[in-house]
């Protein structure tokens, strides 16, 4: 018995090929990102810490509950992690108003400040990761890796992609 050969895979298609190198590439962009998180930050102990300023200064004054749900990170991780960042002045505890027994997260002026320099560090990683790139090559990557994120982000279920995790480079 002999079958019909059936249609010839998509990766017979220039665009094929394109998607197949694409969804190859993916996993060592993500190795890499994970190694830049360590080698690349000023202080990696702090780095998981301090992407939680991110959500805090979106959402405003927020529970450590809603926090760690929003973030999708285990309560006690995100417990760990804010009180690092209350520790160092980044983050204080205020009462909510809605129940004096909570408190909820406010991110101070040094919090604000840190959050800054860490967009600035990042700008700087980019800067001289690119720095012999064309403006024209890095305008169309820029462009086009920011519509491949809107398009992952919308492909995922939910608000999965909504807020960034602790670690994330945000």
């Amino acid at each position: 018995m002999t079958r019909s050969p059936g249609p010839a895979p998509a990766v017979a298609t220039p665009r094929g090929r394109s998607v197949e190198t694409l969804s190859e590439q993916l996993p060592r962009f993500l190795r890499l990102i994970s190694a830049a998180k360590v080698h690349l930050s000023t202080d990696p102990r702090d780095r998981a810490a301090l992407v939680l300023l991110h959500p805090l200064v979106r959402l405003g004054p927020i529970r450590q509950g809603a926090l760690a749900e929003q973030v999708r990170a285990d309560p006690s991780t995100v417990s760990r992690h804010v009180a690092a960042l209350v520790q160092e002045g980044l983050v204080q505890r205020v009462a909510d108003e809605s129940d004096g027994r909570a408190t909820r997260l406010l991110v101070t002026d040094a919090g604000l400040a840190a959050l800054e320099q860490l967009g600035r560090d990042r700008a700087a990683v980019v800067q001289r990761i690119t720095a012999d790139w064309q403006p024209d090559d890095l305008a169309s990557f820029t462009g086009l890796l920011g519509r491949f994120l809107d398009d992952l982000a919308a492909a995922l279920p939910g608000d999965a992609a909504a807020t960034p995790v602790p670690g994330d480079l945000r």
